[in-house]
């Protein structure tokens, strides 16, 4: 069993926020590092019984991938899928606003306002440090659109999990798919999770960058994070421009591939790099990005590729289509994703030999079962294996890897 900062200490955790809603805001705060990360500070140790439970559900150490279902097909990459489709939300403000073709933010309205759910739990920008994100309950339209579009950088959108499961009303989460398997994780101790939390919504994630990342943007316009009242990577348009305004009125604007053509300035965090499940195969929708070869040739009008995962999400989706709350376009198929996603396809490959270069270091291994992990690596050639192992292993040998525990005197 390990304790909150062994996690840290060894770059597994991804700061969603679930120990803290465990343990109580008087145990655990969820503090952003000098860094640039979001991480858990222990102000006093949880009971064993507690510390118990934060290593059953961490994402950072244990993600168990999904049970086949009866009629739905398993693919060796992208996991399972009940249907898949290219469609966008119906309603042109949700699409023009949102990330991409707008379905997430149209499937949260439409759960809330078909009386589904009484709340759906997502992120959403910091009203007074708007540069970042945290977690945001919404109610209604408003509240989901405040949390539309794409913000990045870190975020601990499970904080609030408990006192949600508390209240006893049905609930949905958006998040990212480590975030949602966290919620699967909790499931298996908690009874309350699958009665409680109607549906899991997640994106195909890039991963989540570090802070420093945002700083870093605008310090080449000469700002301060005070300086900053809006800061937004995507979303009004596909894929939109990065914006950022000032309190004092003035915009700056960069576009999708100035911030992202150059994958080796994603500013990742550690445990980024060796995620098991970056396409969300615990979620019952998963949506993504549907660009040819992986990225954008320019504007579009917004769509998305859209997965049910699940019976329960294959019954969402033909629900909203049939509400005329989103639009498909076409069928598609796993090879399809492959195109639009290949950046997942290698990391899907990749993520075990990372493994091994972290057992290499005899540093702590995640337990990551049943997502075909040492299938994949099989199926890539031999040199990028040894690139993987040995990356991962000089990573960690560099300095790359181990982080420093947060204090009190370490937050920005």
């Amino acid at each position: 069993m390990y304790d909150l900062e062994t996690i840290v200490k060894n770059g597994l955790c991804i700061g969603c926020g679930l120990c803290r809603s465990l343990a109580g805001s008087e145990r655990v705060k969820m503090v952003m590092t000098s860094q640039g990360r979001e991480r858990p500070l222990v102000t006093e140790p949880p009971e064993q019984e507690i510390l118990e439970k934060i290593n059953a559900v961490c994402p950072g150490i244990k993600i168990t991938g999904p049970d086949s279902e009866d009629g739905i097909e398993m693919d060796m990459v992208w996991g399972p899928a009940a249907k898949l489709v290219i469609g966008y939300a119906a309603d042109p403000e949700i699409r023009f606003t949102s990330a991409t073709g707008g379905v997430l933010s149209a499937l949260g309205i439409y759960l809330l306002e078909s009386g589904k759910v009484d709340n759906v739990l997502h992120v959403a920008p910091n009203p007074v440090k708007p540069m970042r994100s945290g977690a945001h309950i919404s109610r209604n339209r408003d509240d989901i659109m405040a949390g539309s579009g794409s913000h990045y950088g870190p975020s601990a959108p499970l904080t609030g999990v408990m006192e949600l499961l508390e209240k006893g009303s049905p609930f949905a989460v958006i998040a990212k798919p480590c975030d949602i398997g966290a919620i699967r994780n909790l499931s298996k101790i908690d009874p309350r999770v699958d009665q409680l939390i109607s549906c899991c919504l997640t994106m195909v994630c890039g991963g989540a960058s570090e802070f420093t990342k945002s700083l870093d943007l605008i310090e080449k316009h000469g700002l301060e994070e005070e300086d900053v009242s809006y800061l937004r990577y995507r979303g009004y348009g596909n894929p939109g421009p990065t914006t950022i305004r000032t309190h004092d009125g003035r915009v700056f604007e960069h576009s999708y591939n100035e911030m992202w053509a150059d994958e080796g300035n994603w500013r990742l965090q550690n445990r980024c790099k060796i995620c098991p499940d970056s396409i969300g195969e615990l979620a019952d929708i998963a949506v993504s990005d549907v660009w040819p070869g992986g990225g954008p040739s320019g504007e579009d009008d917004g769509f998305n590729g859209i997965l049910a995962r699940t019976s329960s999400g294959l019954d969402l989706l033909e629900q909203a289509v049939d509400s005329g709350v989103l639009v498909i376009t076409e069928e598609i198929d796993f090879r399809d994703m492959d195109n639009f996603q290949p950046h997942q396809v290698r990391l899907k490959q990749a993520v075990h030999d990372r493994l091994l270069g972290i057992s290499d270091c005899e540093l702590p291994v995640p337990k990551f079962r049943n997502l075909r992990l040492e299938e994949l690596a099989e199926t890539a050639e031999f040199e990028v294996r040894i690139k993987n192992r040995d990356g991962m292993a000089e990573r960690i040998r560099n300095g790359k890897v181990i982080e420093p525990i947060p204090t009190n005197s370490k937050q920005r």
